[in-house]
């Protein structure tokens, strides 16, 4: 593993394509152990090889995992400052979480300087189905990711957690409604939270951010204060993440029942 990870690295220098000989010199590698790690990469489509030069060069898949990182880095990169701004405003932790394939994972957080308060764990996958951050994900996500969970089993990460498929699915046409979606105890015991997505080119949500905190502090009304403060906030960065204002057609006709 730790061989083939250094072969990927040879290529972000400033060689496009290399050949085994050059890598097997760069890395003190025998030509046959790293003709072997090329396969392998090659099966991935990590790297390809062309035929014209027999060399080897990145592959789509990690052009597609290099610009997933940087989706997400972007990501990160904008929402800080709105998470700062969120924090202040509303006193409690701010988040911003991206869509992982049919997981989320927290990106960054602006804790609440508050003595009880939420903190979240970041780069742990975490269920679509449970919590508003997850939940909005869905709602504002596309078709296929949306069919897929709704379709797979639901597993309860507490008492609260929705695990049924037709409960979450009315559930999601009132998010899109409301352009948010709140939560309490569903991920985590004690814990609620207010999120918005945040929009990509094509309309889809790419991820979301959060105003979260202890349950006894996010009453009714509380919620419906803070709905506006973060769908503005989830704008503004979508906007910035190449989001052109408008929903696509599924999410606008409510596309949940099928």
């Amino acid at each position: 593993m730790t061989r083939a990870a250094d072969v990927l690295l040879l290529f972000t220098g400033a060689s496009l394509s290399l050949g085994v000989s050059e890598i097997a010199r760069r890395l003190h590698l025998s030509k046959a152990v790293v003709y072997r790690i090329l396969r392998s990469l090659m099966s991935r489509d990590l790297v390809v090889f062309d035929q014209s030069r027999r060399h080897y060069r990145l592959g789509p898949a990690a052009a597609a995992l290099g610009a997933r990182a940087l989706r997400d880095l972007d990501l990160r990169t904008i929402a800080l400052p709105v998470l700062r701004q969120l924090q202040q405003t509303t006193g409690e932790t701010a988040t911003v979480t991206a869509l992982m394939g049919i997981a989320r994972v927290y990106l960054d957080q602006v804790p609440s300087l508050k003595e009880i308060k939420m903190v979240i764990e970041t780069g742990t996958p975490y269920p679509l189905h449970a919590g508003s951050s997850g939940k909005v994900i869905l709602a504002f996500g596309a078709p296929d990711l949306r069919r897929h969970i709704l379709s797979s089993p639901l597993p309860a990460l507490t008492p609260q957690t929705k695990v049924n498929p037709e409960v979450l699915e009315a559930e999601l046409a009132q998010i899109v409604e409301m352009g948010t979606a709140f939560s309490r105890g569903e991920r985590q015991p004690g814990a609620a939270s207010v999120a918005a997505p945040v929009l990509g080119y094509d309309g889809y949500a790419l991820g979301s951010i959060s105003v979260c905190g202890p349950i006894d502090r996010f009453t009714d009304e509380v919620i419906a204060s803070l709905r506006p403060l973060v769908r503005e906030a989830a704008r503004g960065i979508s906007l910035q993440m190449g989001w052109d204002g408008i929903l696509p057609q599924d999410i606008r006709a409510n596309p949940f029942r099928h």
